[in-house]
This record gives C-alpha cells, sequence and structure tokens, in this order.
C-alpha cells in the first residue's frame, strides 16, 4: 500500500476501532494504542479480501481479540500488584437526578459500573452484534457461560439504572 492508500485506510476505519476496543477496555489510550495495532497489523501482513464487508470483519474481529488480550494483560498486571500490596482504586459515579429514561452518560455510567466479564459480554452482544458462538471463538469462554454472562450481566445492568448509579 502506498502512503496515500495507507493514509486514506486509517480515515475510514480508525473511528470504528477505536470505539470497539474503547468499549472493551474503558481506557482512551489503551484503546488508541489498540486502534493503531490493528490496522498497523493489517497495513504489514498486506492481506487480500474479496470485499469491503470482509477486510471490516477481519479489523473488527483483530480489534476485539487485541483489546480482549490488553485487558488480560491488565488483569494479571492487577492481580500481581494486589498480591504485593501495591493496588488500591476504588471507582466513584456521581448521583443524577431522576429521569424516567437515563440519559447516555447514566448508562455509561450503569455499564462501567459492571464488573468485567458483564460488560466485555454486553458490549459484544449489544453493541457489535456478535452472537454467542462468534464471542465463544474471541474469548475462548463456553457458549453456555456467555449465555449466562449477558442474562445476569442485564440483570445487573438494569438494577445499576434503577439505582441512577
Amino acid at each position: 500500500m502506498t502512503r496515500k492508500e495507507i493514509t486514506q485506510f486509517y480515515k475510514e476505519h480508525h473511528r470504528r476501532l477505536f470505539n470497539i476496543a474503547w468499549r472493551i477496555l474503558r481506557d482512551s489510550g489503551d484503546a488508541e494504542e489498540v486502534m493503531q495495532d490493528t490496522i498497523l497489523k493489517f497495513v504489514l501482513e498486506e492481506r487480500t479480501f474479496a470485499s469491503d464487508a470482509q477486510v471490516s470483519a477481519w479489523l473488527s474481529r483483530t480489534c476485539i481479540r487485541a483489546a480482549i488480550d490488553r485487558l488480560r494483560r491488565r488483569h494479571r498486571e492487577a492481580d500481581f500488584l494486589a498480591e504485593y500490596g501495591s493496588l488500591g482504586q476504588e471507582s466513584s459515579y456521581e448521583d443524577t437526578s431522576i429521569d424516567p429514561l437515563p440519559s447516555i452518560g447514566e448508562i455509561r455510567a450503569a455499564m462501567d459500573a459492571l464488573p468485567e466479564p458483564y460488560r466485555l459480554v454486553l458490549n459484544l452482544v449489544l453493541i457489535e452484534g456478535l452472537d454467542y458462538e462468534e464471542i465463544a471463538g474471541l474469548t475462548g469462554r463456553k457458549e453456555t457461560t456467555l449465555r449466562s454472562l449477558y442474562s445476569r450481566g442485564r440483570a445487573k445492568l438494569a438494577e445499576n439504572l434503577r439505582k441512577k448509579i
């Protein structure tokens, strides 16, 4: 690919890939790195695809896998630090006014308050539109486990929204 083609490719795909990574990682710096790594991997490997839909699907899957890998690494590092007593992070969210329908900010806060596996599965099913078989292939978990996580995650999300976290 020429420099101009790479720039055009980046402009076409960077926002979508960043959003995919951000929804999984909840950190813009990590999401930016995953997005750039995904695009770089595509450009360097010079893959050939029959259609733009195949390119888009490959980029999405690769970005999701990279984000999950980064999330796993983050958890391993946190576990290591916790073992030695160096970790003490707590998150807090502001209370918002009571509305009949939750705002986008309230939904984001409620999603952020979910434990990691629930948030990951809800994002991949509801936002990315993946089915359980695809998610099982990406995460290495059984489909029955994913269905359970999805069901429990939805219930916890509804509870968080009722509490207005």
